[in-house]
């Protein structure tokens, strides 16, 4: 009986899904992972907690992604100073570079149009 039970487990487990070989060489983080992981490396750098990520995107050398944060906080919110970062990370998640690219009280819609116009 021990044997037939050994068996059909192992039929079982060759069968089952949970068992099924997972493809470990690919250690790239998933987009939600570098979006997170991404946050946390800006705020350990510059002290300033990220506040939302308006742009992400895929490159040929990793990751580029546009980070909201809060540079200066004023009464009223509105008037608080806000900065966007331009955040480069490797294709493992890892923060290779930022800049500030922009800076504008929380309370102001962009200046230009689109269109260039």
């Amino acid at each position: 009986m021990t044997n037939t039970k050994n068996t059909s487990d192992s039929q079982n487990s060759r069968n089952s899904p949970k068992n099924q070989e997972v493809d470990t060489a690919d250690p790239r983080p998933s987009p939600m992972e570098v979006l997170r992981h991404a946050r946390t490396q800006l705020a350990e750098l510059t002290g300033m907690a990220a506040e939302s990520v308006s742009s992400f995107e895929q490159t040929e050398d990793g990751w580029s992604l546009e980070v909201e944060v809060l540079e200066l906080a004023r009464v009223p919110d509105t008037m608080s100073l806000m900065a966007s970062y331009q955040v480069d990370l490797d294709p493992e998640g890892q923060l290779t570079g930022y800049r500030r690219v922009r800076r504008y009280e929380r309370g102001r819609a962009d200046s230009h149009r689109p269109g260039g116009r």
